[in-house]
């Protein structure tokens, strides 16, 4: 896929009026400036140049069709669609049986934005499929995967907005769809992400908070190793190996391609407590569920935020992974860890 960021500019007063000589600029051939994991690269020219994340490595595949989905747009405008999934009947009263609850026709929704930066990931990408299959059928839940516009051909605040349309499409489908009305219960919304998306998650909290949404009622948020970020590093940023998957360069890529032009790592929109966000004192956030990892860059906002979110009087439950990495559930969705994972958000919900 391509696209262009190159603004027009007007050449400098002394250039005016004199004839051309041929540049480097405009005889070479475009190279790479950016590369984003090889998902996204971004050339000397202004092109952007997107690829399709690499296959489930062979028998990984976990669509053993206890889950049935469907793609759906929410916002024809952008192109923008959702991945919605629902455990097959037999399945969610297999689930509700083994936990000695009574049967429940309704199954909780659970709103689930995948990460990448800002700068790419989708519903589509194989692994995030594997998760949310997972948890369609594990918690068991409606699970509803959002894609949003991406950086930097739209930059933040871009994401933000497109989720928070993707929240008000919600009810409509939730009360009328005939593929989700009657399984859905409309009064057990959760809005979850990882990483980038546990930030868009976290700003819904700030707009919508529990009754937002009405006639939908949000229960709670979940927020997967929220990728929160400040000018001034913390130790587990300062001690980020250069080979972990977030790295202190390729954070620093994703805030160079995704913030708005002249901001930086304390915009409100990925640091909750910098300089220039406002207080989140009287946000009602319901309960919140944060999930951080013992080797991840962002480690320390993330237990910053749950000790400061206390603080204020939310209730917000933490849990620290030893020995993980970011984003360890969305990158490796079939692993042990994961296992812990799905397990910990069908107790919170």
């Amino acid at each position: 896929m391509l696209s262009s960021i190159v603004p027009s500019h007007e050449p400098p007063a002394s250039a005016r009026g004199r004839a051309r000589q041929p540049s480097l600029a405009t005889t070479a051939s475009p190279y790479v400036v950016e590369d984003c994991l090889g998902l996204l690269q971004v050339l000397s020219d202004g092109t952007v140049l997107r690829f399709p994340p690499p296959p489930f490595p062979a028998g990984d595949g976990c669509d053993d069709g206890r889950v049935e989905w469907r793609d759906a747009v929410y916002d024809a405008g952008n192109n923008l669609g959702v991945r919605m999934y629902r455990p097959r009947r037999r399945v969610a009263a297999d689930n509700k049986g083994a936990a000695g609850h009574k049967m429940k026709t309704k199954l909780p929704v659970l709103v689930y934005f995948p990460g990448g930066g800002f700068c790419f990931g989708s519903y589509s990408y194989p692994k995030n499929h594997a998760l949310c299959l997972r948890m369609a059928a594990e918690l068991p839940a409606v699970v509803c995967s959002f894609d949003h516009r991406l950086a930097p051909e739209h930059r933040l605040p871009a994401a933000f907005e497109d989720a928070a349309a993707a929240l008000l499409w919600l009810p409509g489908q939730v009360l009328r769809s005939p593929w989700l009305a009657g399984r859905a219960d409309p009064r057990r919304v959760f809005v979850s992400g990882t990483s980038s998306g546990a930030c868009v998650a976290h700003q819904m909290a700030v707009r919508f908070g529990t009754a937002g949404l009405h006639p939908l009622k949000v229960a709670g948020y979940i927020l997967l190793m929220p990728y929160f970020l400040s000018e001034e590093p913390t130790p587990s940023e300062l001690s980020a190996p250069a080979t972990a998957l977030l790295s202190r360069e390729r954070s620093d890529r994703y805030v160079r391609l995704a913030m708005p032009a002249g901001w930086d790592k304390d915009h409100p929109l990925v640091n909750p407590f910098g300089p220039y966000s406002p207080s989140l004192a009287a946000a009602d956030f319901g309960r919140v569920l944060v999930v951080a990892a013992e080797r991840d860059l962002v480690r320390d906002k993330n237990l910053e935020y749950a000790e400061r979110m206390k603080a204020l009087g939310k209730d917000v439950r933490l849990a620290l992974f030893p020995g993980q990495e970011h984003a360890f559930c969305a990158i490796k969705p079939l692993s042990a860890a994961a296992d812990e994972v799905i397990r910990l958000i069908k107790r919170f919900i």
